[in-house]
């Protein structure tokens, strides 16, 4: 073999190691980086079959300057939380407030990955033993509802100072309501967007929002006829309100479930 072409196979050899050397060196190894970062660049083939300066940062899938390998080398890590915690005490005694449930974050999202959601909810309550322990439900006033899972939540604490009241169903016919009942979205309020004018509603009384003397809720209208014009407002959103018929009392509900409240 002539000096010549073991020149020339060294030169091959060499701009072959130089070819494999770039290779390597390229792409997105070892260069997944958080948000846009200019410096988080390689020079390789991108994802829109250009050759050239492309990125391994967060934000490359929103421009569209991804290096070729960055889903390969950087997936995406959607965030990650944890179970809602219990839901906490009413915030206030004897008045319509709300409660408050949090959960953590167990991961952060990586790579473009979905971000957290959110890591607090508030939904309406009223509890009816203030901080001495009294009783403080009252039977003159607007109706104060909310939906019917409330009744599944309720604290132990309440629940131990019940009556041997079994309890009853008011059913009404809506005749008026605000704007802000249907245009409430948040996860633990939507029951308020099924409140419709003219529609009859179920709404259950039973302890603790029962009187223990009366054996009524507030504002059911026990002690009035069916013409008289009636108060209501949702617990979780004082703007949501408006007025009611009262149609009958019954010992059992039977309106669908969205229609199916409990006085609180």
């Amino acid at each position: 073999m002539s000096g010549l072409d073991v020149k020339g196979g060294c030169l091959v050899l060499l701009a072959a190691l130089l070819w494999l050397s770039n290779l390597a060196e390229g792409g997105c190894s070892a260069k997944c980086c958080k948000g846009r970062d200019p410096t988080c660049s390689s020079t390789d083939w991108r994802m829109d079959r250009v050759f050239g300066t492309c990125f391994c940062d967060e934000t490359c899938k929103l421009i569209g300057d991804c290096c070729y390998g960055y889903t390969q080398e950087c997936p995406a890590q959607s965030c990650t939380v944890s179970e809602w915690s219990p839901w906490s005490a009413c915030a206030l005694q004897c008045k319509p407030t709300y409660r408050v449930r949090i959960r953590s974050i167990e991961r952060e999202p990586k790579n473009g990955g979905d971000p957290c959601p959110a890591l607090e909810e508030k939904a309406g309550c009223l509890e009816y033993i203030n901080y001495q322990g009294q009783y403080c439900a009252h039977t003159h006033g607007p109706a104060f509802i909310t939906t019917l899972e409330y009744n599944k939540e309720r604290r132990k604490r309440d629940l131990s100072t019940e009556s041997d009241a079994a309890g009853y169903c008011m059913e009404f016919k809506l005749e008026s309501l605000s704007q802000q009942c249907t245009m409430e979205t948040r996860p633990y309020a939507r029951w308020m967007q099924y409140l419709r004018e003219g529609y009859t509603v179920c709404v259950i009384c039973q302890p603790p929002a029962m009187n223990r003397d009366s054996h009524s809720c507030q504002g059911d209208g026990t002690d009035f006829d069916r013409n008289k014009i009636l108060h209501w407002q949702a617990v979780g959103n004082s703007r949501c309100r408006g007025t009611w018929k009262k149609v009958q009392r019954v010992e059992q509900c039977s309106c669908p479930v969205v229609h199916s409240f409990v006085f609180t």
